[in-house]
């Protein structure tokens, strides 16, 4: 590992004023990705800013009946907080589905917005790769690839993001809000994450210098019915192969509301919009599910060893909405 200097942010606007006054400077939160990434040189920073300690640490309600969730709220906690297990049961449940349980009591809110990719070809450093030295090439596209994206994928990168918060966070339609020199800022998830294209390493549109102070959920009355369902190639502990974050409200057997976000098939979690204009107004039933996860699907363009991924989401799609859609008629 590269030395490095470590200091710890007093308060938000210092933490900015340090990342601004030199930009090989990183944010610490939990480290869970950071620091394997450093180990693995990845990353190699000249310095740490720890803000574990600044006030960004609590999961309060909104007015308007939404819930504000700092960045620095560990996985655990986030996941254990009885408002969001009651408003949001699939945010909790992705959390839980996402690590091990010393993970996640480490592990940020905001540090999990930003993790890298679990992509072989990014974290070995020997490896030609785009989002890490843009321009030498995506060797993933004729290799390993049976985990990467079928969704919104480039010739320049077909990795996907790991992320199980992410993927619920975005079924609700969620903010991330944060600090830079210039003052607050909001950018909603749905823009959070830029597309792939020709910048593979350009992930997110954060401004330079930014610092993620917390998350906001908007009210949303369909998500109190809510699933997280995620597919991986081992019981324990491992990143998903694929997943799905869903919210049905059924009434006399008419859908009303539904959101869905896939995960683990693109660069970024997948808001289904398509998906979710044909469900509502439509039967609740296994052929509806069904047509709402082909029109979705119908953009993926998978390579030669992940194929599979097309047929296991629309599975999910189609078991989670049915189970969602039998609570309701209880």
């Amino acid at each position: 590992m590269r030395e490095f200097d470590y200091q710890r942010a007093s308060d938000v606007a210092g933490a900015v004023a340090l990342l601004g006054a030199d930009p090989d400077t990183r944010f610490l939160g939990g480290g869970t990705n950071l620091v394997d990434l450093m180990k693995s040189g990845v990353e190699r920073p000249a310095r740490l800013v720890d803000i574990r300690e600044l006030p960004l640490d609590e999961i309060e309600s909104t007015p308007d009946g939404g819930l504000r969730i700092g960045a620095t709220v560990t996985n655990g906690d986030l996941a254990a907080h009885p408002e969001v297990r009651r408003r949001y049961p699939a945010l909790a449940q992705a959390v839980l589905a996402g690590a091990s349980g010393q993970l996640r009591n480490m592990a940020t809110v905001g540090g999990n917005l930003l993790q890298r990719t679990r992509c072989g070809y990014f974290t070995d450093v020997t490896k030609p790769c785009n989002k890490r030295v843009p321009g030498s090439g995506c060797p993933a596209i004729e290799g390993e690839h049976h985990n990467h994206a079928i969704l919104g994928a480039s010739g320049h990168c077909v990795a996907v993001h790991p992320s199980d918060m992410a993927v619920a966070l975005a079924a609700f339609d969620a903010v991330v809000h944060f600090h830079t020199a210039d003052g607050p800022g909001e950018l909603p998830l749905a823009d959070f994450y830029l597309p792939v294209g020709d910048t593979p390493h350009r992930e997110t549109a954060l401004p330079p210098g930014a610092l993620i102070t917390h998350v906001t959920l908007p009210p949303a009355p369909v998500a109190a019915r809510s699933r997280y369902r995620k597919v991986r190639e081992r019981a324990s502990y491992a990143f998903a192969i694929g997943s799905l974050a869903a919210a049905l409200d059924v009434r006399d057997g008419v859908v009303q509301n539904a959101r869905l976000a896939f995960g683990a098939v693109a660069s970024r979690p997948w808001r289904a919009g398509a998906a979710e204009r044909v469900l509502i107004g439509a039967p609740a039933d296994a052929v509806t599910y069904a047509a709402a996860a082909d029109a979705e699907l119908a953009a993926a363009r998978p390579l030669p060893h992940n194929g599979y991924k097309v047929e296991l989401i629309r599975n999910l799609v189609v078991a989670v909405l049915s189970e969602l859609a039998e609570e309701a008629a209880r």
